[in-house]
């Protein structure tokens, strides 16, 4: 009986986890700019604005960044990140580590007008690059309802003394 149980309760955390990282998925996937935060060599942490490259999120996020970028040589140097999304009401906070890929087919794919608004010469261009960061973790916050709905239980909160109620919750995603 125990082994069974034991069974169940991994299948429901396998189902939990999943539904989880669905929900990163949908809280990221409308948001095209994210703030990748890399460690510079003198131990500092860099924030830049990046467009995501990908939206189905399946645990990997890509960019498209210069080669000889001072985030490049940050990821090439020490590969930890952060990747931080802001939302209409949602906020999305991934860990985990970004490589640098030389990857001519897939920079082709993902290139799109927005990215040749930023970046000169196209995919064909040496000097552009793809970055993946492959996501350890997440943790989301989110306050669902539209902004109306938003701004009254913000003012719930402030006339009751009770603390505003949203979605939090830290997904593994390694």
């Amino acid at each position: 009986m125990t082994s069974a149980l034991t069974r169940y309760l991994a299948r429901m955390t396998d189902n939990q986890q999943q539904e989880q990282q669905e929900r990163v998925r949908d809280l990221i996937k409308d948001t095209r700019i994210a703030m990748l935060t890399s460690i510079a060599p003198d131990g500092q942490l860099m924030s830049k604005p990046m467009a995501t490259q990908d939206t189905d999120f399946d645990g990997d996020v890509y960019f498209i960044a210069e080669r000889h970028s001072e985030k490049v040589r940050n990821i090439t140097a020490n590969p930890r990140v952060n990747v931080a999304y802001a939302g209409r009401s949602s906020w999305v906070s991934l860990s985990g580590r970004a490589e640098v890929l030389d990857d001519p087919a897939r920079l082709a794919e993902l290139w799109n007008s927005f990215t040749d608004a930023w970046l000169e010469g196209g995919p064909d261009n040496p000097e552009n690059v793809l970055v993946r960061v492959r996501a350890d973790g997440a943790e989301y916050w989110d306050s669902p309802g539209s902004k109306v709905t938003q701004v009254a239980n913000l003012v719930k909160s402030k006339l009751t003394g009770r603390r505003f109620e949203g979605d939090n919750e830290a997904v593994d995603l390694g």
